[in-house]
């Protein structure tokens, strides 16, 4: 199965969710008017797209039925298409030009933030990369062994110590094991503490420091791993990590256990920040680089 099949598969609650109803709701209404588009509107709110979002997609819908006198239920879903893929807008690749790049990697736990760190690794290794990753979340209890299993897995090096330690110490060694090994790579697990915590902020602080300071002039990512079953909380998630982390990425993880697929459009929206990844099971090939027209085409098709 590729991925667009694995795609399709794993939005199929959200396009039946989402969708089914929107397709319903323009259906039962014999007339493209206000009525019809309350409706729509009270539709996709429930469908975690957010009130922002929603009240976006629904003036530009108002807009366009005037302007182009929409009034075919054909026409009206055609034009809704439009309007949500403009939104979702198109990804936006890894830059990871210099050798070595660093990828950071944060957010709470439950997220899937280890999985995410051995598909991506596995990913990156297929590609052509050496990969290294630091288990820098110490704090965790049988966090580094489950990292541990899943760089097995991708066929990637892990530089460790023991729980407990200090984690700027781990990415330390682990620049330096990088270099020795001419790495293309270094990607650094990071603790999941709740986002309010200011000890998770200070020792994020410390492990930017570490990689400033040994590896100056290195591409950087700071990707955060969102769990796409908490709707909006998610959203809410990155807006707290985005005012305390420079975050250049998403990585939007359990889109096949959701009909809240949606929220990918309100965080592109309100927060600015492009998806680079998706997940959509929990194989080790089950995430993908996010392609807007695939995932478009996965939605509506």
């Amino acid at each position: 199965m590729g991925f667009l099949d694995k795609l399709k598969a794993g939005l199929a609650k959200t396009k039946d969710g989402l969708l089914g109803q929107i397709k319903n709701v323009v259906k039962s209404f014999t007339r493209v008017d206000e009525d019809m588009l309350e409706e729509l509107e009270e539709l996709l709110i429930c469908a975690d797209i957010g009130v922002n979002s929603t009240e976006q997609i629904i003036e530009e819908l108002r807009d366009r039925i005037k302007e182009n006198r929409l009034s075919e239920q054909e026409d009206v879903m055609a034009a809704l298409r439009e309007i949500i893929e403009g939104m979702i807008g198109q990804g936006e690749p890894l830059k990871l030009d210099t050798k070595p790049s660093v990828i950071l990697v944060i957010g709470v736990n439950g997220a899937g933030k280890t999985t995410s760190i051995g598909k991506i690794s596995n990913i990156l290794r297929s590609q052509g990369k050496k990969v290294v990753v630091a288990a820098a979340d110490t704090f965790r209890a049988a966090a580094i062994e489950q990292l541990g299993v899943w760089c097995s897995r991708s066929g990637v090096d892990m530089v460790k110590q023991s729980e407990g330690s200090d984690p700027a110490a781990v990415v330390y060694d682990a620049i330096n094991y990088t270099k020795s090994k001419g790495a293309d790579v270094l990607i650094v697990d990071t603790a999941g503490r709740l986002h309010n915590k200011k000890n998770l902020m200070d020792e994020l602080s410390k492990i930017n420091r570490v990689i400033d300071r040994e590896l100056p002039g290195a591409d950087r990512e700071n990707l955060l791993v969102l769990d796409a079953t908490t709707g909006q909380n998610a959203v809410l998630q990155a807006k707290e990590f985005k005012n305390s982390a420079a975050l250049t990425g998403l990585i939007l993880n359990k889109l096949d256990g959701t009909a809240k697929g949606g929220i990918i459009i309100s965080i592109k929206q309100e927060l600015g920040v492009p998806v680079k990844f998706i997940g959509v099971g929990e194989k080790i090939d089950d995430m993908q680089v996010f392609d807007a027209d695939e995932f478009t085409k996965a939605l509506f098709e």
